[in-house]
């Protein structure tokens, strides 16, 4: 090998490093990616099962109006109302729904607090299903679009622990003139 060609040698060396280095940093996730939560969506059956919660989506319906007949409520606007089975999968230590999101073309989107009884917080019994319901208001303008139904447990920053994500299509959801939103009730769908 001639002297040019043995002092070229660290240098081919030393850049392929660099070009090493750089693929690794390029491939890395950053820091706040390493606690993000895992996403669990539904088997074939319908049913995603998390840590603390297994559920399955029964409705879900667009309306100008939502109900509870009972308790004498009433809001109007763009509504989002989604029928949930759910239940504790082998525990009932922090089995319930504590964060129920819908992001809509990168927009999210909580559970609306407005309703007197939602599924959110509801407590849960392994084996039995509590059927309940969400409702999301949505702004004036959102008529269509696609995103996901995001349900964790009781903690509102899930890190290292999974969300179960349902897929959402605005356009593919049926439109009714008014809901009326019910007690999460024990019992099949």
């Amino acid at each position: 090998m001639s002297r040019r060609a043995r002092r070229a040698v660290p240098w081919f060396f030393g850049a392929g490093l660099l070009a090493v280095a750089a693929v690794v940093t390029a491939i890395t996730p950053p820091d706040a990616a390493l606690r993000d939560p895992f996403a669990v969506g539904a088997a074939d059956d319908g049913i995603a099962t998390s840590r603390t919660l297994a559920a399955a989506v029964v409705d879900v319906d667009r309306t100008g109006r939502i109900t509870m007949a009972d308790e004498g409520w009433e809001a109007e606007g763009n509504w989002l109302v989604v029928t949930l089975s759910v239940s504790a999968p082998t525990t009932e230590v922090d089995a319930a729904i504590g964060v129920a999101s819908l992001l809509i073309d990168g927009r999210l989107f909580q559970a609306s607090e407005r309703p007197p009884a939602t599924l959110v917080g509801t407590d849960l019994r392994v084996g039995t299903d509590t059927v309940g319901m969400l409702a999301f208001e949505l702004p004036a303008d959102l008529r269509s679009g696609t995103g996901e139904l995001r349900l964790s447990g009781r903690y509102p920053t899930p890190e290292l622990d999974d969300v179960i994500v349902f897929p959402v299509d605005l356009a593919d959801v049926p439109t009714a003139t008014a809901v009326e939103i019910d007690e999460p009730r024990l019992g099949a769908p």
